[in-house]
């Protein structure tokens, strides 16, 4: 076997040895992004379903300062869950129905 034979094969089994490791690191980076997948998909799963009102008390925590919905974007610290019949009772005892919140509280509660 002549020279540019032997180190024509050297490269070529170099080039395979570098393939194989990219190949194992990309598997890993699979496996990896699988495992990540999978504890989303259970995160999710766990997940508490979001409340559909939210009743947010004051500093003092006896006041009751505003009700929002469920989807409001700002509903404050100190929003708490509540049933439709807490968010209704609110707001027949004036409290003020959260301007930020799209739908109106007090609108979908007529419905």
């Amino acid at each position: 076997m002549n020279d540019t034979e032997s180190s024509r094969l050297a490269l070529l089994r170099f080039l395979e040895r570098v393939q194989e490791r990219d190949l194992s690191r990309t598997r890993r980076w699979i496996a990896d992004e699988e495992r990540r997948e999978a504890e989303r998909r259970v995160g999710e799963a766990r997940r508490l379903p979001a409340p559909e009102w939210l009743i947010e008390r004051g500093l003092d925590r006896n006041n009751i300062v505003a009700v929002h919905t469920g989807e409001c974007w700002d509903p404050g610290k100190r929003a708490k869950p509540a049933t439709r019949a807490q968010a209704i009772e609110a707001l027949r005892q004036q409290v003020p129905a959260c301007s930020k919140c799209l739908p109106d509280p007090a609108r979908s509660l007529q419905s």
